[in-house]
């Protein structure tokens, strides 16, 4: 709807803090005349809306389809080959057609090439996004110490001051990481020379600055600088004078403008926009208070050693920047077209990030993101080939309008709808010319299981869940696609997030597997966890992981066509009310800081005040999985009801601490937040494939018009 603050610009009415931002922002920094990129923005709305929209109707109509057949059948016993016929009938699942390998070219080393950690953060937060893009470079000695993963015990607990007996445990434990990742000749990095690091095999150069000396190696692809220094509070004492190891964490990071943020209006996604062009020009900068002290982050310069023959090597010392973008569904208020209809948000996301990004390809010698001159796009949400061809027709008319070469805009393809995932290759081969990255994401992947499948039956709980046999083969054939399609050195085959930033011992122990499973990029919630995860891809060469898996057979595309439904008898009634404390909790900790605080992604403690990660598709997951309980008898609205009532208090009296908080329990009919967390699951069964956007958003507008 229009308001006061659009201002019409031809056939479009656009919100005057985004055309402000846009013409006095964005188009300077780019060169771009005002008039050509607001006639480009009416023609990519005019042109492509009517497809956007027929192909969410078609989502809508195949979901009805599916749920009309199981309730012609026989609940969860149903015929296992009567139901893939059928969705091959309605054109669900579809043929994958010829193999091909994809032929995307101009890909920066740390997409094609190298494998390592990959970091998601919220762009709407500048102090995190600058952290995450300075990322590329950690600490190994400040992960260990600040980390579980040394333990806490014998006199080793980290305090306040410095303990020198926890410091010894690290700089043993870098030492045993380094003897395994860069071996030197006849020695071990217990008692290092510099003699044995210039004979390393590995070695390949260093740089000096006074007494302290930076030595380089490369291992895997991914660069180790051990740093050395007798006048270092560390070093002094340390063997070999070793002050610190700095490992090559998180080679890329993506920005995201989607489920870690809360952007609802025209000043959100300003304020979205606004980062991203800041990151890209290499000027954003986030002045905070830590401690008693006022500091400002900004992006970090480049690294430079000499070489053995005295030339130059000069490393990013940034992470490689892709862009996650919104998906089709959701639209904005920023612009409305000319029948005074918000557009579609994916759209004009695609215009705006990459306009973004023109800046940083027009500064190369300043701070530049790829050295290539791609610009890199997470497409999220979509399902099928059908959409991922709406993204390529999509991008093919930014390009036009910005002037790009073709194919300058790489797409990141997530593989975390059921749609998708049984039609991987078909999507591939839609975007084959400009594919970087294709992923699994366990927890959207869920939330589209759950509701694809919601008239089918009661699913199981939520840890039971995931030890079916269909997750198993969804994560591997999105290796087995990927690697018959070509994707290694040419492109990112990833794995999803470790939820749980705190436990990083248990990271250690749990995330070897993604570079194991043939993965070349994991997700990982903060830079600490980036560098501890880094040294999994030291100690396993995903490349030659990834030739071993090429000849395995293919993952079972009947596994994963089989729901995760269950005999709802067989749970007690202790164990249905602990599920239903478990995701109520869950629901009411994110979205009530979500709906009152416009926080999109945050550590969120659960009901057992463990730290979680949490973000809008774990949101979906919980709020699924309620509704099909309902649905199916398992639980009863009163239930629920009561459960939310006081899981209310819990998660109230869970963030006593915060001055900003606002207390749902006090009034549960007063609080916003309580109302959309207990409509996301009364409403979920209609929700658009199970999204919980549409929700969110249209309650923390309800709260930005009354605050």
């Amino acid at each position: 709807m229009a308001s006061k603050q659009h201002e019409p610009i031809g056939n479009l009415l656009v919100h005057r803090a985004f055309r402000n931002f846009v013409e006095d922002e964005l188009l300077p920094s780019i060169d771009f005349d005002a008039e050509s990129f607001w006639q480009g923005l009416e023609s990519l709305i005019r042109e492509l809306t009517p497809a956007n929209r027929e192909l969410l109707r078609i989502r809508d109509m195949l979901q009805q389809k599916i749920d009309d057949w199981h309730g012609l059948h026989d609940g969860p016993n149903f015929d296992h080959d009567d139901y893939v016929a059928f969705l091959r009938d309605i054109g669900y699942l579809l043929e994958p057609g010829e193999s091909f390998e994809i032929g995307t070219t101009g890909v920066d080393p740390e997409i094609a090439e190298v494998a390592g950690p990959q970091l998601v953060v919220p762009v709407s937060n500048a102090r995190f996004a600058l952290n995450a893009a300075n990322a590329r470079w950690g600490s190994l000695y400040d992960a260990l110490y600040g980390t579980d993963v040394i333990p806490s015990d014998a006199g080793k607990e980290a305090g306040a001051a410095y303990n020198p007996k926890r410091g010894e445990a690290v700089i043993a434990y870098a030492a045993d990481f380094l003897d395994r990742a860069i071996p030197l000749p006849s020695a071990s990095h217990a008692n290092p020379s510099d003699a044995a690091y210039r004979a390393a095999e590995s070695y390949v150069g260093s740089s000096r600055d006074g007494a302290k000396c930076c030595y380089l190696f490369r291992h895997h692809g991914l660069h180790v600088e051990i740093q050395t220094d007798p006048e270092h509070p560390i070093g002094r004492d340390a063997p070999g004078h070793v002050s610190d190891v700095i490992l090559e964490s998180a080679l890329t990071t993506i920005q995201d403008c989607e489920d870690s943020v809360a952007a609802v209006d025209a000043e959100d996604k300003v304020g979205v926009y606004r980062n991203w062009l800041g990151l890209m020009r290499g000027d954003l900068a986030a002045t905070f208070e830590k401690g008693d002290r006022a500091m400002t982050r900004r992006l970090s310069e480049d690294r430079r050693y000499t070489a053995s023959n005295g030339s130059e090597i000069v490393l990013p010392g940034r992470s490689l920047m892709l862009v996650r973008n919104v998906g089709h569904l959701m639209t904005t208020n920023a612009v409305l077209d000319e029948a005074g209809d918000e557009v579609c948000e994916g759209i004009l996301d695609a215009l705006v990030t990459s306009a973004c990004a023109v800046a940083n390809r027009r500064q190369d010698a300043r701070l530049p993101n790829s050295r290539s001159g791609a610009i890199y796009i997470v497409k999220p949400k979509m399902h099928g080939p059908d959409e991922v061809a709406f993204t390529n027709a999509l991008f093919m008319a930014v390009e036009d309008v910005l002037g790009l070469e073709r194919n300058t805009l790489k797409v990141g393809v997530m593989d975390e709808e059921r749609r998708t995932t049984v039609n991987l290759q078909a999507c591939i081969r839609e975007v084959r010319d400009r594919l970087v990255f294709i992923n699994t994401g366990f927890l959207d992947r869920t939330g589209d299981e759950i509701h694809t499948s919601m008239q089918a039956g009661a699913v199981l709980p939520k840890e039971t869940i995931k030890s079916q046999p269909w997750i198993n083969a969804y994560e591997d054939w999105n290796v087995d696609v990927g690697i018959r399609c070509g994707l290694p050195g040419r492109a990112q085959i990833g794995k999803g997030m470790w939820p749980k930033p705190d436990e990083m011992r248990q990271m250690m122990d749990a995330k070897q597997a993604h570079p194991e499973a043939g993965a070349s990029c994991a997700w990982v919630p903060s830079p600490t966890a980036a560098t501890l995860h880094a040294m999994h891809y030291h100690f396993v060469d995903v490349s030659a992981v990834q030739e071993k898996l090429s000849s395995r057979p293919h993952a079972s595309l009947d596994d994963i066509l089989t729901p995760p439904l269950g005999d709802p008898a067989i749970l007690t009634p202790a164990e249905i009310q602990a599920e239903l404390d478990n995701n109520a909790q869950g629901i009411l900790g994110y979205v009530v800081r979500w709906i009152d605080q416009g926080v999109g992604c945050s550590k969120v403690p659960d009901i057992s005040d463990v730290g979680l990660m949490e973000d809008r598709a774990t949101l979906r997951i919980s709020s699924q999985h309620i509704a099909n309980w309902l649905l199916h008898g398992v639980t009863t609205e009163q239930q629920v009801m009561e459960t939310f009532r006081r899981m209310a208090i819990v998660v109230d009296d869970q963030n006593a601490g915060d001055p900003d908080y606002r207390r749902m329990s006090d009034s549960y009919d007063d609080s916003i937040a309580f109302e959309a967390a207990c409509d996301l699951v009364f409403k979920g069964c209609e929700q658009p494939n199970g999204y919980t956007e549409p929700l969110l958003h249209e309650h923390r507008r309800d709260l930005k018009a009354v605050s």
